[in-house]
């Protein structure tokens, strides 16, 4: 359960870092091959990538609520346990063996898609996007970047972060503000350089 803290706390992000591979676009995947209709969104979803990967118009939370179109022929909550059932394997080994009670988990992925695997991991601390699991609406912005650093400090006021993982340089914002920061490679972990 989030709340003040005023102790010194692990933080890892999660696609790529303790997850192997990028939740979103898997459940993205197996969605599409249990529901068919998912292939009518792909046009605009093409669209919204070029608009904002190439021609840098919009905003990230713009793609990926496009993006999330496809969740309107999602079944809940069947294919969201079904899925983690399947992925549970992608959680990485060397997380599992120093994983703490009081571990934050930070992502721009949706609250609705990591809280699962998190409860069933025993992670009480969940920081991500909030999304509409049906819409695929944003209440706010994409959690992502600087965006970590003003969630993190809103639910953990007095707390510290010890360690930071990331697999991205993107999460620079708060590896700056954590005593000792790692970016992940695989199964490899290597001292952050500033």
């Amino acid at each position: 359960m989030l709340g003040i803290y005023d102790n010194y706390m692990n933080v890892y992000d999660f696609d790529n870092t303790i997850y192997d591979g990028d939740s979103t676009f898997d459940f993205y995947i197996f969605s599409l091959k249990r529901h068919k209709k998912i292939f009518f969104t792909t046009s605009s979803l093409i669209k919204s990538a070029l608009k904002y990967y190439l021609f840098k118009k919009g905003t990230k939370t713009e793609f990926k609520e496009s993006m999330y179109k496809f969740l309107r022929y999602v079944k809940y909550p069947e294919d969201l346990d079904d899925f983690w059932k399947k992925h549970k394997k992608n959680i990485k080994k060397w997380y599992l063996n120093q994983k703490k009670d009081d571990d934050v988990i930070i992502s721009a992925s949706p609250v609705f898609l990591l809280k699962p695997i998190c409860d069933d991991l025993g992670i009480k601390n969940l920081l991500a996007s909030v999304v509409d699991k049906n819409t695929g609406k944003y209440t706010g912005v994409n959690c992502h970047g600087k965006e970590k650093v003003k969630v993190f400090k809103k639910y953990f006021k007095n707390a510290k972060i010890d360690k930071f993982y990331s697999d991205s340089k993107s999460d620079t914002p708060l590896a700056e503000i954590s005593d000792k920061a790692f970016l992940v490679y695989g199964e490899k972990i290597k001292p952050w350089e500033f």
